[in-house]
Formats: C-alpha cells, structure tokens, sequence
C-alpha cells in the first residue's frame, strides 16, 4: 500500500487537513510530519527536511509538502540528497514532475491555489508514474550533479 508523507506550515494547515481527509478517504495511509503536530514550534524548513529524509530512507514512497506559496518547501525538500521536489500549481506540471522528473515530493502553495485545485494536482501526481525514456538520461544527470556537490 502507498504510503505519503504529508507536511505543512502555519500558513497551510486548512488545506493540508483537507487533503490528508482527501487522501485518507482513498485508503492511503498518510504520515503527517507538519508543524500542528510537533511538540515544539517549528521552521517550514525543518518539516521539508522531516518528509524529505523519510522518504530518502523508505519510511515513505512519496509526500506532500504545502506552505504559503510551496517555493520554500521545494527548495529545502531539494537540500536532501536523492530527493527531487516539484512546485506545482498546474495538472501539466503535476503530471511531468512525475513522467519526466520522477519527482517524489510535490510542493504546492495554500495562499497561491484553492482547495479543489490542490485535491486536482495530488490526484494527478499520483496517478503519474516516471515513463523513463528520454528522461531517464537527464534524471541521471540531475543525480551525477547532485553526487559531485557532495563529494
């Protein structure tokens, strides 16, 4: 069974619950890792880290990570070695993050998308699989910079 983590900030509560209630009512199991369920306050950043290295060490095949506008949530997902993070706020680039991207995390923005766009988006990043191909050489690349980097 697929299993997602979910994560949020303070400016993405509402939505994230709505879409782990989404979610949960296609029987996925969803692991929330967002700031209302922390003991202590805690940075976005801290979060996309959390989902980010959960999913590195295959606690997780995929997750979600939504703040105000879902671009500092993929730039820190992104720090993680072997992860990929897509902003997304249209079903085209939903789907390409995954068939072109294999992007494991999508990155979406409370204060940028509604609700009902957001329920759009997951559903068809989910749906999406990588398709390889032609992209499995430029993924490789992306992973061959991402390994120099830490050399």
């Amino acid at each position: 069974m697929l299993s997602i983590a979910i994560g949020c900030d303070d400016a993405a509560i509402d939505m994230k619950n709505q879409i782990l209630t989404f979610l949960q009512g296609k029987n996925i199991t969803v692991i929330d890792y967002s700031c209302d369920q922390q003991r202590e306050p805690t940075l976005y950043p801290d979060i996309a880290v959390q989902v980010a290295q959960a999913i590195k060490d295959g606690k997780h095949e995929r997750g979600i990570l939504i703040c105000g506008t879902g671009i500092g949530m993929s730039i820190t997902a992104n720090k993680v070695l072997g992860i990929r993070a897509a902003q997304c706020h249209d079903t085209f680039s939903a789907q390409r993050a995954r068939k072109s991207n294999n992007a494991q995390i999508i990155c979406l923005g409370a204060r940028v998308i509604g609700i009902e766009l957001a329920k759009v988006l997951v559903d068809t990043w989910l749906d999406s699989e990588f398709d390889g191909g032609g992209s499995t050489e430029k993924v490789e690349r992306i992973s061959y910079y991402e390994q120099r980097q830490h050399l």
